[in-house]
């Protein structure tokens, strides 16, 4: 259980904010009957009750009101609109999450001209099967019992780290972007699996099982891929001439370069 928390408001229950709802049900972190729920339209609230079995409502106010900790769940786009929202009832003993890209701490105290913590986050779709991974960052107001309070959230959905906030837009272009790279990445392995014969879902499974193990490998041994890498690669072995091509292709590059644009682009989801 979350120490001392008895009501958690997600405002915005979007993919993610039922992703974190249903985790933290399942890991019995938190009871339906602590969380409330909002959304934009009616339906919407009818889903998200029938399907999580939480109290779900229109009404951002009257949700944000009965909380302590506060996770905002809503796109960059209608973040001002919500925060001009719930200003006038937001207080100063209430924790404020958000996880929407490119909103700075600052952007959200400044909306809601209170000194409530507050505390950025910035996870991704992986949450989906409980192998998330979110990157945390406290604001001005906000200390490390409320940084702890908000990475207990998501410590439910996959893995968890604290950053500096001036790294932010940098970790929504890698770790938040990343998994859209890799399924370019494993559709294109699962394609050259089909070049030389294999059947489609084999060469599919195949190609994904395989991201997984390597993945893991890098997280368990604590191995530079590198040294991965050249553990795999034989001299005169078929590898090293399968890393030729990708080398020779560019992939290197164009990966680093996607991460960098994106960063650039992560910064102008939002204005100031």
């Amino acid at each position: 259980m979350i120490q001392n928390l008895s009501k958690l408001a997600v405002i915005g229950a979007g993919k993610m904010g039922e992703t974190l709802i249903k985790a933290l049900i399942e890991a019995k972190i938190l009871a339906a009957g602590q969380i409330v729920a909002t959304a934009k339209h009616a339906h919407r609230v009818e889903e998200v009750t029938a399907r999580l079995g939480v109290p779900a409502t229109l009404d951002n106010r009257a949700a944000v009101s009965e909380a302590e900790v506060i996770l905002l769940g809503v796109k960059p786009q209608a973040l001002r609109e919500v925060l001009a929202e719930i200003k006038p009832v937001i207080r100063s003993d209430q924790l404020v999450i958000s996880i929407a890209a490119s909103a700075t701490t600052a952007f959200i105290e400044r909306h809601l001209e209170k000194s409530a913590p507050v505390v950025r986050t910035m996870p991704n779709t992986p949450a989906l099967v409980g192998a998330g991974m979110t990157a945390l960052c406290r604001g001005a107001h906000a200390n490390d019992e409320h940084l702890a309070r908000a990475r207990q959230i998501f410590d439910a959905v996959g893995r968890t780290v604290i950053v500096d906030e001036k790294y932010m837009d940098a970790v929504t272009a890698l770790s938040a972007s990343g998994p859209a790279y890799i399924y370019v990445i494993l559709e294109s392995l699962a394609e050259g699996g089909l070049k030389v014969g294999l059947p489609r879902q084999v060469a599919t499974e195949l190609a994904a099982q395989m991201c997984l193990g390597a993945a893991k490998m890098v997280l368990e041994t604590g191995a530079h891929p590198a040294l991965l890498k050249d553990a795999v690669t034989t001299p005169a072995g078929c590898t090293i001439d399968g890393i030729l091509q990708l080398e020779e292709g560019g992939l290197r590059v164009t990966l680093i370069k996607a991460v960098v644009e994106a960063t650039r682009r992560a910064t102008q989801l939002i204005e100031s």
